[in-house]
């Protein structure tokens, strides 16, 4: 029997992605904390554009900071942004509370961070300056590992990254699976499709929710990206060695909206409940995917089912009416079958 969600165990809700006025964004740190707690969020990264700050001081009992910052690659040596190329962000979520380092320190790439402050902090990696190529990308993910980062791949959709590079990099931890930010300026950044060619080729990334939140819009406009997609941490409780332990074992789900309330495994019989939802559906392959749902249009909150023998992997989704979705990981048979 193996459980990965339990009926009682706690879920932090978490936005692993958020700018603040520090780089790009509109809200002041402390904006940002106030908002998210009284959205009912637990946890909340500020990953400000290749600035990384320890926010921990503005941690409480009942909410959680976590420090990391996003760092990014470009065609253009001076970091010129362009609309029609492709660039690579990932974001650097530290393992280590106080780990403020800056890896392959570019000048050209330190946009917000005032420079002499960031040319005091400690440099990862003698990278040179940013080039925009596949063996630079898995040198620099290669360094901010080493140097105590957990590394996503952000909105892969907006970067406009060719499915090969993207592909070819190892050590990115997670897929930002959803990014409201994104989302909301091309339409296309829910990225259920790469995610399923990763695992037919064998990379097994775990998947998440998050923001991207620059604050623009006032909360409630049509295009305020705040509080849009986000990830239920499945911590043994609300501290930062807890968190990160359940981040590396990817002890989280992605979700726009609905609840996982229990994920139990009996070898190849699996048990999911969730809150009221349109259709429950196990993924096996694109072509081997099974739906959960009542013929009279009631809400389906239970399914069992049986997972193929020959399914290399299998992942999960809700989906409610309204277009929410919550998304597992992949889970590979000796997992399941112990």
């Amino acid at each position: 029997m193996f459980s990965y969600i339990t009926p009682h165990a706690k879920q932090y809700r978490a936005n692993l992605h958020s700018h603040s006025n520090l780089s790009d964004g509109s809200l002041t740190p402390e904006q940002l904390v106030e908002a998210y707690r009284d959205a009912g969020y637990s946890i909340l990264a500020i990953t400000d554009h290749e600035a990384p700050y320890d926010h921990t001081e503005l941690s409480t009992p009942d909410f959680l900071l976590l420090t990391g910052y996003e760092a990014y690659i470009r065609p253009s040596h001076s970091c010129a942004f362009d609309p029609f190329k492709p660039e690579i962000h990932l974001n650097l979520l530290a393992k280590d509370p106080h780990n403020t380092a800056i890896v392959g320190f570019d000048p050209y790439f330190c946009k917000y961070m005032p420079l002499e402050e960031a040319q005091q902090r400690r440099h990862l990696g003698n990278l040179g300056p940013r080039r925009y190529y596949r063996a630079f990308v898995q040198e620099f993910i290669d360094e901010a590992r080493k140097g105590g980062y957990l590394v996503t791949y952000n909105h892969p959709c907006w970067s406009m990254e060719a499915e090969e590079d993207i592909l070819s990099y190892e050590g990115c931890f997670s897929l930002e699976i959803f990014n409201t930010g994104s989302q909301l300026i091309n339409g296309c950044e829910s990225n259920i499709p790469l995610f399923d060619k990763l695992l037919r080729r064998g990379k097994f990334l775990f998947v998440h929710g998050a923001d991207d939140n620059h604050n623009k819009k006032p909360f409630g406009d049509l295009l305020c990206d705040s509080f849009g997609a986000w990830t239920q941490v499945l911590a043994k409780s609300l501290d930062y060695a807890s968190v990160v332990e359940a981040l590396e074992k990817g002890d989280f789900y992605a979700t726009t909206g609905p609840t996982i309330t229990n994920l139990t495994f009996d070898k190849s019989h699996v048990t999911l409940d969730c809150t009221p939802a349109q259709r429950i559906i196990v993924h096996g392959s694109p072509k081997a995917a099974f739906s959960f749902y009542n013929p009279d249009g009631t809400p389906v909150t239970h399914a069992e089912f049986d997972i193929p023998p020959q399914a290399p992997y299998v992942y999960f989704s809700v989906h409610t009416a309204d277009g929410k979705a919550a998304h597992t990981r992949a889970f590979r048979p000796e997992e399941y079958r112990r």
